[in-house]
Parts: C-alpha cells; sequence; structure tokens
C-alpha cells in the first residue's frame, strides 16, 4: 500500500512538470526575439540605443513597438508553445510520451502546417497582451523615476541607466506581467482550445474538444459562452497568473542588468 502511496506521489510531482523541456525552448528565441525586436524598434524611433533616449518617446510607442516584438517572437517560437500545451493537456495514460513522439506524429497528421495550429488567435492574443506588457512596464518605470528623482538626490546610486533599484524593476515587471494576463487571459483560453484540438485523453483531465469544433476564433468565443458561460474564458486564470507575473518581473530585472553589462563590457 505504502508502494502504491509512493507511486502516485511520484506521478502527481511528475505532473506539475508536463511540457516543462519544450516550454523551456520556447522561452529561450521568444524572450532574445521579443527584447531585440523591442529595442531595434526603439532605437529606431528615437535614433539612439541609450536607455534615456527610449524613455522619452511617446508611451504610444512602447504599446506599438511591444505588440510587434511579440508578433515576430510567437512567429518565431510557436511550434514549442504549441508542443508545450499538447504534452501539458494529455493527461494519463499519455498519448505521447515525450516532444519527438509529439512532434512526429503532429507532422506526420497535420502536416507542418499542424506545428502552426491556432496561430492566428494566438497573433490576436499577442497583440494587446505584448503591448500591455511593455507598455505598462515602460509607464510603471517613468512613475518610477519620477518617485526616485523627487526622494532622492542622486538616484544613480541604483546601479542602472534609469536610476531604478533592482527591486522596482521587479514591482514594475510584476505589475506589468498582472496587468497583461488579467486583460488578455479570454484570448489565452481561445487559443489553447484551438491547440489541443483533437487531443486523446481522460475525460477527468476534462472535456474533449473534438477535430474542427471551432470554425474559427469568434466561434470559439461564442461557443464557449453559450456552454460554459464568461467563467469559461477565466479557466485557469489564478495559476497563470500566479506564473506570469513573477516571470515577467524577472525577465524585465535580468534584462535590465544584462544591458547594462553588455553595455560597460562592450565600450
Amino acid at each position: 500500500m505504502k508502494l502504491l502511496n509512493l507511486h502516485g506521489l511520484l506521478l502527481a510531482d511528475q505532473g506539475f512538470w508536463r511540457g516543462n523541456v519544450p516550454a523551456l525552448l520556447m522561452v529561450m528565441p521568444y524572450t532574445a526575439i521579443q527584447f531585440t525586436m523591442q529595442h531595434k524598434l526603439k532605437t529606431f524611433a528615437a535614433g539612439s540605443s541609450k536607455t534615456e533616449d527610449h524613455i522619452r518617446l511617446s508611451p504610444y510607442l512602447s504599446y506599438v513597438s511591444g505588440s510587434l516584438a511579440g508578433c515576430a517572437a510567437t512567429v518565431g517560437s510557436y511550434p514549442f508553445d504549441l508542443l508545450r500545451t499538447i504534452l501539458a493537456s494529455q493527461g494519463e495514460p499519455k498519448v505521447y510520451p515525450n516532444m519527438k513522439s509529439a512532434l512526429v506524429d503532429i507532422v506526420r497528421t497535420r502536416g507542418f502546417r499542424g506545428l502552426y495550429a491556432g496561430l492566428l488567435p494566438t497573433l490576436v492574443e499577442i497583440v494587446p497582451y505584448a503591448g500591455l506588457h511593455f507598455g505598462t512596464y515602460d509607464t510603471f518605470k517613468r512613475w518610477t523615476m519620477v518617485w526616485n528623482t523627487n526622494r532622492f538626490s542622486n538616484s544613480s546610486l541604483f546601479g542602472t541607466e534609469d536610476g531604478l533599484s533592482s527591486f522596482q524593476h521587479f514591482l514594475c515587471g510584476l505589475m506589468s506581467g498582472t496587468c497583461a494576463k488579467l486583460v488578455c487571459h479570454p484570448l489565452d483560453v481561445v487559443k489553447k482550445r484551438f491547440q489541443i484540438e483533437g487531443l486523446q485523453r481522460h475525460p477527468r483531465y476534462g472535456t474533449r474538444v473534438e477535430h474542427h469544433a471551432y470554425r474559427n476564433m469568434f466561434h470559439a468565443v461564442s461557443q464557449i459562452l453559450q456552454l460554459e458561460g464568461w467563467a469559461g474564458l477565466y479557466k485557469g486564470i489564478v495559476p497563470s497568473t500566479v506564473k506570469a507575473a513573477p516571470a515577467s518581473a524577472v525577465t524585465f530585472v535580468a534584462y535590465e542588468y544584462t544591458s547594462v553589462w553588455l553595455k560597460s563590457t562592450l565600450t
């Protein structure tokens, strides 16, 4: 009996890490493309690569450049996002034991286009999400810089070009990640429904989404509202926000300090 309980605990523990490999493979190109595009667009608009010049740009530009950068990053890393969602959603017994088997089966049954299933609703989601993510982050940074200027005589003591401490960067990233996720979560739900269309899984892991269950994104939204109500569009909002907000905060802190380090090293 104890062995069975131990086996069950091990399975449960492994369940928390379903889809972790493709998630890690996704986040590297996604983050690299997103921040590179964002920086390039701001540099082009400001005519300078300096952070202080970027801060002076119109707040609206942060939203637009963030949206464009998010679109480019999504297209560049989308197959990994699809594989992550499928492996995390399949439940037990597993349809695919690993990422390779899922990749091979998707290409075999749906062709290479299958690796981009749900791309359109994902892009529709990422435009407001990435725009809010970067736009609100820059807005919170501006407010914090003003607060620092009024409170401290020498805010450069914090060691960054914008005069913010690591904790302040963390808070700005935390708030921007929370705002973006709360606003755009319904679109994320719709995206994932398209990604797991036709996936075989035990009923205890949720109702199976049949092949071609939704004609398009608008049909998906109407079906979810009709069958599940407004709550259906916000399923998983708590764990999703708990994951996205601190991840956003850590990402922005790492980016800010890596940028300072690279500039000091290369100049």
